[in-house]
C-alpha cells in the first residue's frame, strides 16, 4: 500500500511586528507579519513521519479567513497518495485550482488562490523531503519534459506554448550541473529592504544602510509614498550614506495613481534609483506602462500580482523591467514555473519580492531553480532580504557577504519551529494573551 497523506493541520500565526514598525510602508502601516500555515503529516512506513510544510502570507487582520480557506481543501489531500513525482504534483495543482465551486471565488487569485499555493507548496516540500532534495535541487533536476507538464498553460499559449517552453529549458538544460556547483560555491544574490521601512527614523535609515553595505549587500531598498517631500530628504539621506555605487530601489507599495507616479519618480530621478516598485495598482497593466514610459526610473512589480495571466499581460505590454514572483501569492511552484517561464521568454530578469514571514525561506528555492535551469542567468537578478524572524525556522534563510547561500537540506525550508507555532498562534497563543485588552477580556 503506497504512503497516504494522514492529516492535515492548519494554524493562524501572527508576529507582532508593528510595534517595533518593522514592514510598515505607505499603504501598510501598521504589518503584524502572519502565515496561515498548513501541515501535511504521512503515515510512515519505515519509522520515519515525513511532514509537508506551506503557508499564505498575511499582515495579521484576515489570517483568519486565509487559514478558513486553507482549511476547505483538506477533503482534497487526506488520504491521498503521498506526492512523489511531477507527474503526482501535476494532477494536485490541477485540482486545487480547478475546482469549479472554489474556482468561482477568484476565479484564479484572491485569497482560494493563495490557500491553494499554501497546499502546493506544501506538497513539494513532503515530495522534496521524500526524494532527499531541497526545492532548489528537485525541481533542477527534473527533465524539461516533466517541467513542462507541471505548468497550467491555459490563456497562456498566445504568448508561452509548451514547444517554447520546452526550448527555453533544453537550451539550459547543458549547463545545469556547472551553474548548480557556481550557485553552491557563491550563492545567491541578495538585496536587503531592512533599512529602507517607512516607520524608521533617519538615523536608523542611515546607521542601517551603512551597515548593509558593511555586510555586503550592494543594493538596499526604501519604501517611499507617503510625503514627497520626506522621499526626497530620506532617499539624499541614503544616497549619501552607502555612496554612488550601491543600487537603491524605491517601493511605493501601490500607493499612487500614474500620474502621481510619473511626478514623484520624476522628483526623486536624481538621486539614481535603481528601480520604482509597485508604483500603481497591481492590477494595472496599462498604468505601469505609461509610468514606465512616463519617467526614467525602470519599474518592478509582481508580489500583489493575482496570477500568470496578469504577468502575461505586463510581459506583452512592455510594462515592466523586473519581474518579482511571491512564492505564497500565486498557487505555488507550478504557477511561479509558468511565470519563470514567460520572463524567460521576454527576456526579463526575476527579483522575486521576500519582505515577509517565511518568504525569504521559500523565494530562494525558485530563483536558485530558475539559474540553474530556466534563464542560466543571475545578471540583474536580486532577491530581497528582511532581517527578521527567520529565528522561527528550521532550516533559516543564511546570508553570507550579501548572497544567499543554497539551501542544503531537503525541503522548501517552510518547516517553522513548533514552539514558535505554540507561542504565537492567534489568538490563544501567550504572545497574543499577554496582549489582551481589557475590552477583549471582557468579551
Amino acid at each position: 500500500m503506497s504512503q497516504t497523506v494522514t492529516d492535515f493541520e492548519v494554524h493562524d500565526i501572527r508576529f507582532p511586528t508593528s510595534e517595533q514598525l518593522d514592514g510598515s510602508d505607505a499603504m501598510n502601516p501598521d504589518p503584524d507579519y502572519s502565515a496561515a500555515y498548513v501541515v501535511l503529516s504521512t503515515a510512515p512506513t519505515d519509522g520515519t513521519d515525513i511532514e509537508g510544510h506551506g503557508f499564505c502570507f498575511t499582515i495579521g487582520r484576515g489570517n483568519e479567513v486565509m487559514a478558513a480557506a486553507i482549511e476547505a481543501l483538506r477533503p482534497y489531500v487526506v488520504g491521498r497518495p503521498v506526492p512523489r513525482t511531477a507527474a503526482d504534483l501535476a494532477a494536485l495543482h490541477r485540482e486545487l485550482t480547478h475546482d469549479s465551486q472554489l474556482r468561482w471565488l477568484g476565479p484564479e487569485k484572491g485569497v482560494m488562490h493563495m490557500a491553494a499555493g499554501a497546499v502546493v507548496n506544501a506538497a513539494w516540500d513532503l515530495a522534496a523531503k521524500q526524494a532527499g532534495r531541497p526545492v532548489w535541487q528537485f525541481l533542477a533536476e527534473m527533465t524539461p519534459e516533466e517541467l513542462v507538464s507541471l505548468v497550467d498553460f491555459r490563456y497562456l499559449t498566445d504568448a508561452l506554448t509548451p514547444d517554447e517552453a520546452l526550448a527555453i529549458l533544453r537550451a539550459a538544460e547543458p549547463g545545469r550541473a556547472e551553474r548548480a556547483e557556481r550557485l553552491r560555491a557563491e550563492g545567491y544574490p541578495a538585496y536587503t529592504t531592512s533599512p529602507g521601512w517607512l516607520g524608521y527614523t533617519d538615523d536608523k535609515l542611515v546607521r542601517l544602510a551603512k551597515e548593509a553595505v558593511a555586510d555586503g549587500f550592494t543594493q538596499i531598498k526604501l519604501k517611499v509614498g507617503g510625503n514627497l517631500g520626506d522621499d526626497v530628504r530620506r532617499l539624499a539621506l541614503a544616497r549619501e550614506a552607502v555612496g554612488p555605487d550601491v543600487r537603491i530601489a524605491v517601493d511605493a507599495n501601490q500607493r499612487w495613481d500614474v500620474a502621481d507616479a510619473v511626478k514623484w519618480m520624476t522628483a526623486l530621478a536624481p538621486y539614481d534609483p535603481h528601480w520604482i516598485e509597485e508604483p500603481t495598482s497591481p492590477d494595472d497593466i496599462l498604468g505601469h506602462a505609461a509610468v514606465r514610459a512616463g519617467q526614467p526610473v525602470k519599474v518592478a512589480t509582481g508580489e500583489h500580482v493575482a496570477n500568470r495571466v496578469v504577468f502575461k499581460q505586463l510581459l506583452q505590454a512592455g510594462a515592466v523591467d523586473f519581474v518579482q514572483i511571491d512564492a505564497a501569492r500565486v498557487a505555488g511552484v507550478n504557477e511561479n514555473l509558468a511565470i519563470l517561464l514567460l520572463a524567460a521568454k521576454y527576456g526579463v530578469p526575476v527579483c522575486p519580492h521576500a519582505g515577509g514571514v517565511g518568504l525569504c525561506e521559500l523565494v530562494q528555492h525558485l530563483s536558485m531553480f530558475d539559474y540553474v535551469a530556466v534563464s542560466g542567468s543571475w545578471e540583474n537578478r536580486v532577491i530581497e532580504y528582511v532581517d527578521h524572524l527567520h529565528e522561527h525556522f528550521a532550516d533559516p534563510t543564511v546570508i553570507e557577504s550579501g548572497r544567499y547561500a543554497a539551501p542544503s537540506s531537503p525541503g522548501f525550508s517552510a518547516r517553522m519551529l513548533p514552539e514558535s507555532i505554540a507561542a504565537h498562534r492567534y489568538p490563544e497563543g501567550p504572545v497574543w494573551q499577554a496582549r489582551r485588552t481589557p475590552e477583549e477580556d471582557d468579551r
